[in-house]
């Protein structure tokens, strides 16, 4: 058999160990690892000498801004950043206009997306009180998950109210899809933030103040109780304290599905940062006390944060510089440098390589449905690859990344990593650091691939299917595949 790619030389990396290896690669697929010597025939060989050979990155969590705010990002854009960034998959929220809480308005998301990715790609629904009679539609046109805004945030979603959250995860529950969660309660933050406007206060931490880390443990440790209930997975966006920790490890360990995430701007970034980076620093949930950063590296080492994520909300930056923080719009891009910076702290020892994949690519593949065929670099797995030169020296700088937004906290900070080729299921989308544009509209929508187990109820009279009946054909106990 002969194979269409081989990459020599390189240092395989897995979520437990290094190795060196060769990679062949046939139709999309990885088809060896191994020694040189025992690989096929190639059309195509690549010289990783030097180089690590990691899973692509699977990036849960970010803002592509289309349809609606295409002035922002859009896939093309915005899948070129993570093509950049070592990601090859990417799942994007739907907070857009018209947000994606119909089976309309998802199919017109896929059409876009399906004519510009670089890289692939699922889709969130939207969860909401106006929503949940469309869960089934939604299910069965092909959604990753749904996304649910327990707080406002950019987009001005509504934030159901507990009732209706209760209601939504019964529904979404015998689906088997997985409800992330914007974990912060409104009614505090609308009331600290009156309060502070009223007090004339505008300055960057009036931001912080507005938003302290009781709107997160109070949501995640509510959303856990009716996940519990309802036996609904839930995963949590953006963890940005230790406060919210306790609740999340604590639902854990009474075997709720619960999963986590947190970002970079969390773990790397400070109260203290305010002051050097302005209103660019602006996200929900906030930028908190540097205090905050040793548990959430803990937490990711121990697993009660199973992954690594951005929220990558780009914004232009005539909508970041503003000197009211509270008209700020939220979020900064992050897929493009997601890697390098996670990378930097391999290279300072916070951490190993094999952690950095298990957090970016094995467990969000893994939560989600889609391990074993993405996540991992062995035989039948899909060829979703980041070859990077962990030695790289070299400095972000806004106006060269791809994302249509040129503003980020990280414009002049040193990093030591970075992506050379990136992979989606054995075709370059980045290559020597140059996009490839005519793998423009390759990327392809991925829901679940794997079967999930049943659901765990802790409550089996609670299911509201008699309410809203669930059609079979879009539960979750069967796998839908990749779609083509």
């Amino acid at each position: 058999m002969t194979a269409d790619l081989v990459i020599h030389g390189g240092t395989v990396v897995t979520d437990t160990t290094t190795f060196a290896a060769s990679v062949a690669i046939k139709d999309g697929r990885v088809l060896a690892v191994g020694a040189r010597e025992a690989m096929p025939e190639a059309a195509e060989q690549l010289d990783a000498t030097g180089l690590h050979v990691l899973p692509g990155a699977i990036d849960v969590h970010v803002h592509f801004r289309e349809p609606g705010y295409t002035h922002k990002e859009d896939f093309g854009t915005g899948t070129a950043a993570a093509a950049f960034g070592g990601v090859t998959t990417v799942f994007d929220m739907p907070n857009v206009i018209p947000a994606t809480g119909t089976a309309e308005a998802l199919a017109a998301k896929h059409r876009l997306a399906s004519e510009k990715a670089y890289v692939d790609y699922g889709l969130y629904g939207l969860l909401g009180e106006d929503t949940i009679a469309h869960v089934p539609d939604l299910v069965a046109g092909g959604v990753i998950g749904f996304k649910l805004y327990m707080g406002n945030t950019f987009g001005n979603i509504p934030s159901p109210t507990t009732g209706g959250m209760l209601e939504a995860f019964e529904v979404v529950a015998p689906t088997g899809k997985r409800v992330s969660l914007h974990a912060e309660t409104a009614s505090i933050m609308a009331r600290r933030e009156a309060r502070l406007r009223a007090a004339g206060r505008k300055d960057p931490l009036a931001h912080l103040a507005a938003r302290p880390a009781v709107v997160a443990v109070e949501a995640v440790a509510r959303a856990a109780i009716l996940s519990e209930w309802t036996g609904c997975r839930i995963h949590v966006l953006h963890i940005s304290s230790a406060e919210e920790l306790r609740p999340l490890a604590e639902a854990k360990a009474r075997g709720v599905d619960i999963t986590g995430e947190t970002c970079p701007q969390y773990l790397l970034l400070g109260a203290e940062d305010y002051g050097r980076i302005g209103p660019v620093i602006r996200v929900n949930p906030p930028v908190r006390e540097a205090r905050n950063q040793a548990p959430l590296w803990a937490a990711l080492a121990s697993g009660v944060v199973d992954m690594i994520a951005t929220d990558h909300a780009p914004h232009i930056p005539d909508e970041k510089v503003r000197d009211d923080i509270f008209t700020v719009d939220c979020g900064f891009p992050g897929v493009e440098t997601q890697m390098p910076l996670m990378l930097t702290e391999v290279a300072a020892g916070r951490m190993s390589i094999s952690d950095y994949v298990r957090w970016s690519a094995v467990n969000p593949a893994k939560c989600w449905g889609l391990y074993p065929r993405k996540g991992h670099l062995q035989p039948g797995a899909d060829a979703d690859i980041a070859i990077v030169d962990l030695a790289r020296r070299w400095t972000i700088d806004d106006a060269k990344l791809q994302s249509r937004a040129k503003i980020t906290p990280w414009h002049g900070r040193g990093v030591t990593g970075l992506p050379v080729h990136t992979l989606v299921r054995g075709r370059f989308v980045m290559k020597d650091r140059a996009l490839v544009e005519s793998a423009r509209g390759t990327g392809r929508s991925v829901h679940t691939i794997q079967e999930m187990p049943a659901p765990r109820v802790a409550n089996p009279d609670s299911t509201m299917t008699e309410i809203v009946r669930i059609p079979a054909a879009s539960r979750g106990d069967a796998a839908t595949g990749a779609a083509a």
